[in-house]
């Protein structure tokens, strides 16, 4: 005897999307947040220093840690003043993980939004889902700590659409909400947005004049392109009011510096080890995708232009191993960095990236997914393994005792130097009330001994070789000038010129890995006053205070009062099962 049933289908079998991508995105990179990875990143105790200033001296960007005094109007401030806000509730480094994490949260949606301008939804899903395993953005938040650079191409990415809405069907709320993201990108990173802008921007506007008449549009050529120079127009007079303070700074002080060597600039195919560092590893399993993306973007019209801007960002990835970033940047070429550029090449590559996982998906089903996923997590994964092996900075140290030093006795009246703490040094900095006249930001130095020398920060001196050690010399040369009475070394190397330039022993900490030097005749620490124009105005901390953080606001207020005319698809359609029978035998 058979009896027969059947199991009744989910009543629901649709998923929103983003919120999917969205905890994907959590679950992925959460873990590695929760454990602080980041704050050992290059460049991580930097933004933090600038944010506890922010914390402490919301409207007097005048900052006296560094260089004998610095404005903070030389760096773009939203972002140090969001994890400034937060600080005040969750702590200095656990506000720093908080803003990282918005940011890699909105990082697919901004993608699956650009993705979807040029491939299926489908194809927009998968680029959205990749984007999280990048190992570039890994680069980028846990080795490099650029949480400025990630935070405005975000912003870029969920700009766009509304930038091409804008342009190719004259949409107002296309208009005024791509304008306000876009800003907010602008007050976080302006570096960002100036040079990654054009290779991005430049293919959705060739695409907004391909689709000018699709799907009921009916734009004109002159139309799509004048819309363009307004949009322009408005983001530059926006950009020059937001950043007001930092136009001001850079008139009246503009960066005057030898060149400083940084190895994104070299030739990869001469120095491998940087092509693995700043290109090969964050590519990651996206350079198996390089023959599809240069098939499509040859013989597709529409994914041309993409194409293109992928290609250029790609060449220009490759800093110096090419003439093509020294020919578009011109002097900017030493400035800049292209570990950065890399990250928005991959960024670009993701709608193709989307598109192949499209196809074969569709054509080999399970097997393809499986290889899509271990290609996936081994690209971000890579990224982290090449970190561990690789470390660029020194390992944490205890710095206890040295804070406790300089914050008791009023040793804090004289200036301090360390040589050989790397990210320690910014850390040390943050928690500590004396002065030094070294720094971690390059643009905002003024000191003529260091700015005659192509080096970077003191700390790191031997490391810039000739031009480093003579920085250094000169600094010691002027300690009495400065008032610089403590030098904190944890590197050996430096203690036979301390020796030399009349430095003495005085103490050793954290189990004599680091040795403290002093003299006897240096005086205390006077004010250096800062040329014409270098320390802003009160009205400029004003503004500098209020304009920024003020982008937030209206570009959130914007994009809940101001909805989509069509709503756009954001959930992911799981096959419904078929009803099976279900046999039951009777028992015997």
């Amino acid at each position: 005897m058979r009896f027969t049933s059947s199991i009744a289908a989910p009543s629901s079998n649709r998923i929103p999307f983003l919120g999917w991508a969205v905890l994907l995105a959590m679950a992925v990179h959460g873990p590695l947040l929760f454990m602080q990875l980041p704050a050992s990143s290059f460049d991580a105790n930097t933004h933090m220093f600038f944010a506890d200033h922010y914390a402490k001296h919301w409207f007097n960007p005048w900052n006296e840690k560094w260089f004998a005094g610095f404005s903070q109007t030389t760096y773009p401030p939203l972002t140090h003043q969001l994890v400034a806000l937060f600080s005040h509730v969750l702590g200095l480094t656990t506000a720093y993980m908080f803003v990282q994490g918005l940011v890699i949260l909105l990082l697919p949606v901004g993608m699956y939004r650009f993705a979807k301008l040029w491939v299926s939804e489908e194809a927009a899903r998968y680029a959205a889902i990749g984007s999280i395993f990048l190992g570039s953005l890994a680069q980028m938040v846990y080795q490099s700590g650029q949480i400025n650079t990630t935070f405005a191409s975000v912003m870029m990415l969920n700009a766009l659409p509304y930038f091409y809405n804008w342009i190719r069907e004259g949409r107002m709320t296309g208009l005024l909400k791509g304008l306000a993201v876009f800003m907010v990108g602008s007050a976080a990173h302006h570096v960002s947005m100036i040079f990654a802008a054009p290779f991005f921007i430049f293919p959705v506007i060739v695409l907004a004049l391909l689709d000018r008449k699709a799907e009921g549009a009916d734009a004109s050529y002159a139309g799509v392109i004048s819309r363009t120079i307004l949009f322009g127009a408005i983001t530059l007079i926006a950009l020059g009011l937001v950043l007001l303070p930092y136009w001001i700074t850079l008139y009246h002080n503009p960066i005057k510096q030898a060149p400083i060597y940084h190895e994104s600039r070299a030739n990869y195919l001469l120095e491998p080890h940087y092509g693995m560092n700043f290109f090969i590893v964050p590519t990651g399993a996206v350079l198996l995708a390089f023959p599809f993306i240069f098939w499509r973007g040859a013989t597709s019209r529409r994914l041309r232009p993409l194409f293109f801007g992928w290609y250029v960002t790609m060449i220009v990835g490759l800093g110096g191993t090419t003439p093509l970033p020294k020919m578009l940047f011109g002097f900017a070429w030493e400035i800049l960095t292209y570990e950065r550029f890399t990250y928005w090449a991959t960024l670009m590559a993701m709608p193709f990236v989307g598109l192949l996982a499209e196809r074969l998906i569709a054509r080999f089903r399970m097997k393809a997914v499986t290889v899509l996923a271990v290609a996936a997590v081994a690209s971000c994964a890579s990224l982290l393994a090449w970190l561990h092996f690789n470390p660029i900075t020194a390992s944490p140290f205890n710095i206890e005792d040295i804070v406790s030093f300089l914050n008791r006795d009023n040793h804090s009246k004289y200036r301090y130097l360390t040589l050989g703490f790397g990210p320690q040094f910014s850390h040390l900095s943050t928690l500590v009330d004396a002065s030094t006249v070294d720094g971690d930001y390059n643009s905002a130095r003024l000191l003529p001994e260091l700015t005659e020398n192509g080096s970077a920060k003191l700390s790191d001196a031997k490391y810039f070789g000739a031009n480093g050690m003579e920085a250094l010399r000169a600094m010691l040369k002027h300690a009495n000038h400065y008032g610089l009475k403590y030098i904190f070394v944890r590197d050996r190397y430096y203690e036979p010129l301390l020796a030399f330039a009349g430095w003495r022993l005085a103490e050793t900490y954290d189990n004599g890995n680091v040795t403290l030097w002093s003299k006897e005749d240096i005086a205390p620490a006077h004010k250096i006053q800062p040329p014409p124009g270098a320390q802003p105005t009160p009205f400029e901390g004003l503004l500098w205070g209020t304009l920024p953080v003020s982008t937030v606001i209206i570009a959130i207020a914007f994009l809940m009062l101001l909805p989509e005319r069509r709503r756009i698809a954001e959930t992911v359609e799981f096959p419904t099962p078929e009803a099976e029978p279900v046999v039951l035998r009777e028992a015997k």
